[in-house]
């Protein structure tokens, strides 16, 4: 039963466009599935804080107005599901909705208490998969829907799967990702304490000030840090799992081999946390990468020609992505395009899109063989 559940969800939620237009309940049941397992994911961080719960979202979760947010969303879960129930011939979304609204009130809703549990010092952040599932599904999902490139992309293309996996572990697994990817900044601010004369002065900048220059130093790092995992043969393996997507959306973004986004978040995080950057500049800035990096990735029309000589937009990170010959390791920039024109990496044909994406190797299907594919590879290049 539980298999033929499963099964009749994957298919409601893969069903074809024509079927899930507005009036048939698919809108209804897809946004309360994304109700429902936010609501579950809020209430098991509240019960449970010592597994499940960030430590640095514990001011959010404190305020006086999340418990009333969360239980917003479980009522918002209940209604659309319900009305799915009622407008579409399908069940399967709304009677999985309904039942995740069901257990997320049974273990307490918005009035849970914390449990008594040990502390074993690993959490799995849930709230913080929640959190980011909320500020970019609910953002790019209908905007994709309402303004799309390729118009007969769906919302639950090919692959979809294994992007959301790789989005659920990279959200979940945020304590293991940041422990590892902070290692190189914790050794440098060991290593450097005669430096906080200079730190002192980068944290009294005006605050705009500071983020700019956030945005330019994390840029050029990541610039030259995203060309080299092109350019030598044993990182461009990590690299080409993210490459592989043959479909850009905002959930494509979030396909990236473990080892990369451990050593992408190391490179970031050095200048925000090495040169004294005020917390609320970085906390900031994390929080724009979050969006922006779903906005380049989205299935978004526009051409912003103009816009695009300046900031990174979506058709320009399309052409990285792209599979023809002339969009090979162009545009390695994340937020400023003119550091591609500076290096002479830049292609951005006015007007053009990329016929299609993804890369001439085959990369394999599936989470576990893609984390295997890269010391696969080289083995290979050892053997022969």
């Amino acid at each position: 039963m539980k298999r033929g559940l499963i099964g009749n969800l994957l298919r409601d939620l893969e069903a074809p466009i024509e079927a899930r237009g507005f009036g048939t309940g698919w809108f209804a049941g897809f946004f309360s599935l994304v109700f429902a397992v936010a609501g579950l994911c809020f209430v098991a961080a509240l019960r449970w804080p010592d597994w499940f719960a960030m430590p640095q979202l514990e001011l959010v979760r404190g305020q006086s107005g999340f418990r009333a947010f969360v239980h917003v969303t479980l009522l918002a879960a209940y209604g659309l599901a319900l009305l799915s129930l009622l407008l579409r011939p399908r069940k399967a979304l709304g009677a999985t909705a309904l039942i995740i609204a069901l257990v997320a009130t049974l273990l307490g809703g918005a009035a849970v208490q914390p449990a008594e549990s040990h502390n074993w010092g690993i959490f799995f952040g849930i709230d913080f998969f929640a959190l980011n599932m909320i500020a970019t599904g609910l953002m790019f999902a209908p905007i994709e829907r309402i303004f799309p490139h390729r118009g007969d992309q769906r919302l639950f293309r090919t692959e979809w799967r294994e992007d959301l996996f790789y989005y659920l572990v990279s959200s979940m697994m945020v304590q293991l990702i940041t422990f590892l990817a902070l290692a190189p900044s914790t050794f440098i601010m060991a290593s450097t304490s005669n430096f906080g004369q200079f730190r002192a002065w980068v944290g009294g900048l005006p605050w705009l000030v500071q983020f700019a220059a956030a945005m330019f130093l994390t840029d050029l790092m990541q610039y030259w840090f995203h060309r080299a995992f092109h350019r030598w043969p044993f990182l461009w393996g990590f690299h080409a799992v993210h490459h592989s997507a043959k479909s850009m959306d905002w959930l494509a973004g979030s396909r990236m081999h473990f080892v990369e986004i451990i050593l992408l978040r190391g490179v970031t995080s050095l200048p925000l946390l090495t040169f004294g950057f005020a917390p609320s500049v970085m906390q900031a800035y994390v929080a724009m990468v979050y969006i922006y990096a779903s906005l380049v990735h989205a299935n978004l029309r526009g051409d912003f020609d103009t816009l695009g000589k300046f900031l990174v937009t979506p058709r320009f990170h399309h052409w990285h992505h792209g599979i023809e010959d002339v969009a090979i390791d162009k545009n390695f920039a994340i937020h400023f395009p003119w550091l591609d024109r500076l290096f002479g990496t830049h292609h951005f044909p006015k007007g053009e899109w990329p016929s299609g994406y993804g890369v001439m190797e085959e990369v394999p299907r599936g989470y576990r063989a893609q984390f295997a594919y890269p010391f696969r590879n080289l083995f290979k290049r050892k053997a022969g």
